[in-house]
């Protein structure tokens, strides 16, 4: 793969002024000139970035110049990169921000991967041309210079329209994991703010960019508790502690008059460990035997000893900045807020801000990188040297290749005619998993060095230089070297008997100086025979491949589905599948006397085999091949899958032009019978309907991960997932199922259910995993209200589709609206929007917003956790305080040690 890595090096050299506080860097991409924009910032163009082209977004009419500018890169293969001058050991936060403003006239909106040097940082995904991007990481600073990448684009442009850098004081954002992780920032919200304007510079002399909560976004911030009240004041608030959140934002608040605080908002890029931490200050002047406290409720374990909150006490008065929270939680991608007031408290909880960050783990990268940073400083000015970075990662520079270890090494250098001058850089020879090195046609200067230090050496390219003296003896003692070529050099002396006595291709020509000894000159002609007689054997032995070939081909089977049903069925043959006699199928459903059920395939009937087993078994009725070829599809699929979330297949009969399907009975029927059936049937357990929706999940997961290659159901509906006597459901009907090789996507034909087919697949005709995931969404919310995908009759003239009137009312916080009435009340709302949510995720239009079936399957159990907890302990809803995180977090936040020391941050000052 031809890849490149380029850099910018913009050192902070903007002048420091009482209208930009030090430490700032403010790139305006694509600019073409210096500004000053409206709060104070010195922005500074990148007009001497050599890479990319620069387009205008000026149409948006947007008040701010450096978002009327993008850089923009081609669609290829390689990754662009600015650098960033830093101090090691500082903290820093960097901001990278994307306003696509359509500056291609295509409105194909862009989706590509962004990374700070080797490690992943985040995937840009643009849905509205107007509404810029931002994405921000914290970071303390590894090393002098932070690379900002971009890279894989996966649909349109990639480009940028701004970099911020910003110095944090040495103790804000502290972490004991900030040596393996960077922070990536999920969520930054001003509580009770006046307007909907962002609260940034100079208000945050650090330029934190603090969301309104008055900003109504789709599924953000709902949730929220009846007699939740917006609080203000004037007055100064002192924040010089912790991580000194700006007044401004303290001085505005919510309070929960009705004793509780909620809300729930979507987290980018989770579920993953966090940083997360509550601001708050009392800003309302209590009476004298008037109290404020609330208590955090955590759902699972033991409850933690002393999780009361009080802020005034806390923070040793009013006005005064308290922050509680946790270094290491482990977060859902919707993460809930939920605060209580305690029983001897005579006001609400209050909550004036707060801020999520994921841990992102560093990638330090290759083992090369040392070596390799030597090199490339040596010719700072050449274009191919300014890649910066790591050589490797997340991919490798233009003329490198590097092998796919965690920890990669360099496997291949091309330098060919890139005009090298001096001697062979020294570094080049402690490439321990080099095997290629191409320097040929520079000014190189100097003798070969020894290059023993590179054991996995083959291949060395040095001609059309200017090398002098003779060459090292260690050449010859290399193992796996088989091409050599020094050709039209300097070079002198007697060649390495240890060179010659190998089977190299060894081209020395051009060098006058340069000969082998007396002795070995025969040798040398050895070396060439012998490889020309290995050249001759490779040749013979492939024509003998393709003679073969083309034989085995005129004998074989040519296609997978020749022309006519006879050839089709005779594929069946080698499958492992049982082959019923089509007696054994009539004895056993009495000549086919009970149908139980009936389709576009044919009908189902019900029998028993000799032995005792229930079996269902489906009938195809069409003579078609398409029909034929589903047939055999769903035969081929399901004799070599087997989870027991999918049914059971036992196997099939063809014979006088039936062709039949024998399953294991499944005796409680479809999942749809039993939310939209008669009330005797109906299930009204919400606890039952999330197992189900877990059962789905754990059939649809195998299929999706645990099969090689990947398989897409492509007909998932609640009628194809069946429940067995004990009310476990399975997922049936794989007569659309494909196979898909990992990482691409299938075209076909429009085919599936009406209500539960993905928009996109219908667009696009192109179907992945997340076609599934779609109709997966769909289920879910069937399981939550009873109603069909597509009803006139419940969702009215204005909702066609059970996805377009669910959405309006959840992300309007009114979940109530869309749960089934026949549901026994007893169910814990927190796990209903758990669901929700979940629902929404995979019901979005674009596929690349979907989340896994892995995710999913967490999300339903998690819900179902919250119920059982409930049922056992009273404890109600969940937090976004949750217990021991999974992975790497050594800590239990099980113990009031841990309570003390990181619910309440200590002041580090």
């Amino acid at each position: 793969m031809n890849t490149s890595y380029v850099l910018i090096t913009l050192a902070i050299l903007l002048p420091i002024t009482k209208a930009q506080a030090a430490g700032f860097v403010n790139i305006d991409c694509g600019g073409t000139s210096a500004h000053t924009d409206d709060i104070g910032l010195q922005w500074t163009p990148d007009s001497n970035y050599p890479f990319g082209q620069c387009a205008n977004t000026s149409f948006l009419n947007n008040n701010k110049t450096q978002y009327n500018t993008v850089r923009f890169f081609p669609t290829d293969d390689r990754k662009y990169c600015y650098r960033l001058n830093v101090t090691t050991r500082l903290r820093y936060l960097v901001r990278a921000t994307f306003l696509y403003g359509n500056f291609d006239n295509t409105n194909v909106y862009p989706k590509f991967v962004i990374s700070l040097g080797a490690t992943y940082w985040d995937t840009i995904v643009i849905i509205d041309a107007a509404t810029p991007v931002v994405s921000e990481m914290v970071v303390l600073a590894p090393s002098p210079s932070l690379n900002v990448c971009l890279f894989n684009a996966s649909s349109g442009l990639r480009f940028i329209s701004t970099i911020e850098l910003r110095q944090f004081n040495g103790s804000m954002y502290t972490s004991m994991f900030e040596d393996q992780y960077f922070m990536f920032m999920a969520a930054r919200v001003n509580f009770g703010a006046l307007s909907n304007a962002s609260i940034r510079y100079p208000d945050d002399p650090f330029d934190r960019i603090w969301e309104s909560d008055a900003i109504k976004r789709p599924n953000y911030l709902v949730d929220v508790a009846p007699g939740t009240k917006k609080i203000s004041t004037t007055k100064p608030i002192y924040v010089n502690r912790d991580d000194m959140p700006p007044v401004k934002v303290m001085q505005t608040a919510v309070v929960g008059n009705n004793g509780t605080l909620t809300y729930r908002m979507n987290l980018n890029n989770f579920p993953g460990n966090a940083w997360a931490f509550t601001y708050m200050a009392e800003i309302e002047d209590l009476g004298p035997n008037e109290t404020r406290q609330f208590k955090v409720v955590l759902p699972w374990g033991p409850p933690i000893n002393d999780a009361i909150v009080n802020v005034q006490e806390n923070a040793n008065g009013n006005y005064r900045l308290y922050e509680p929270g946790f270094y290491n939680v482990s977060l859902p991608f919707i993460a809930s807020l939920l605060f209580r007031q305690t029983n001897d408290s005579s006001r609400g909880p209050i909550l004036n801000a707060f801020e999520v960050f994921k841990y992102v783990a560093i990638n330090f990268g290759s083992l090369d990188a040392t070596a390799m940073t030597g090199l490339v400083a040596s010719y700072s000015q050449a274009l191919w040297a300014q890649e910066g970075g790591d050589p490797c990662l997340p991919t490798p520079w233009s003329w490198v290749q590097c092998n796919s270890e965690t920890q990669p090494k360099i496997t291949s250098i091309d330098l060919s005619a890139k005009n090298l001058t001096g001697t062979i850089p020294q570094e080049l020879t402690s490439l321990t998993g080099l095997v290629e090195l191409y320097l040929n046609g520079s000014s190189l200067t100097g003798s070969v060095p020894d290059f023993s230090g590179c054991p996995n050496l083959e291949i060395i390219h040095l001609e059309n230089n200017g090398l002098t003296g003779s060459l090292p003896s260690s050449l010859g003692n290399l193992p796996k070297l088989t091409e050599v070529y020094i050709q039209n050099n300097k070079l002198s002396g007697v060649i390495p008997k240890g060179l010659l006595r190998k089977n190299v291709v060894f081209n020395y020509s051009g060098n006058l100086g340069l000969h082998p000894s007396r002795e070995a000159k025969n040798n040398l002609i050895i070396v060439f025979s012998t490889v020309g007689g290995t050249l001759l054997l490779l040749f013979s032995a492939a024509c003998y491949l393709c003679k073969y070939e083309k034989k085995r081909r005129k004998g074989g089977k040519i296609g997978r589905f020749p022309t006519g049903q006879l050839n089709l069925l005779s594929e069946l043959d080698s499958e492992p599948a049982h082959r019923f006699e089509l007696s054994e199928i009539e004895d056993a459903t009495e000549n086919f006397e009970k149908s139980i059920g009936k389709g576009g395939f044919g009908s189902v009937y019900y029998g028993k085999l000799n032995d005792g087993i229930e079996i269902a078994v489906k009938v195809h009725n069409t003579e078609s091949i398409q029909g034929i070829r589903e047939f055999i599809n769903e035969v081929t699929l399901l004799s070599r899958i087997h989870h027991k979330n999918l049914v059971k297949f036992l196997g099939y009969s063809q014979e006088e032009g039936n062709n039949m399907l024998v399953y294991e009975f499944m005796h409680e029927g479809t999942l749809t019978e039993h939310i939209r059936g008669p009330p005797e049937k109906k299930i009204s357990s919400w606890v039952k309907r999330m197992e189900i929706a877990e059962d789905a999940a754990k059939g649809i997961e195998y299929l999706h991960t645990g099969c090689s290659p990947v398989i897409i159901h492509r007909d998932l509906k609640s009628s194809n997932i069946l429940l067995d006597m004990n009310m476990r459901a399975k997922v049936s009907d794989f007569g659309l199922s494909k196979l898909m090789a990992e990482g691409f996507h299938v075209s076909s034909m429009i085919k599936g259910t009406f209500g539960y087919l993905d928009p996109e697949y219908y667009a696009t005709q192109e179907f992945t995993v997340k076609t599934d995931i779609y109709s997966f969404g769909i289920i879910l919310l069937e399981l939550m209200s009873g109603y069909s995908p597509l009803s006139k009759e419940h969702f009215g003239d204005d909702f066609q589709h059970i996805a377009e009137w669910a959405r309006e009312h959840i992300e309007s916080g009114n979940i109530h609206a869309i749960i089934d009435k026949s549901l026994e009340p007893t169910f814990e709302i927190q796990s209903v929007w758990k669901i929700a949510e979940v629902a929404l995720m995979c019901v979005k239009p674009r596929g690349m917003e979907r989340p896994s079936i892995s995710e999913v399957l967490k999300e339903i159990q998690e819900a179902i956790l919250i119920e059982q907890k409930a049922a056992t302990s009273r404890v109600e809803s969940i937090d976004i305080f949750d217990r021991k995180p999974p992975g790497f977090a050594p800590i239990d936040i099980s113990n009031s040690a841990f309570y003390t020391e990181s619910f309440v941050k200590p002041s580090l000052r």
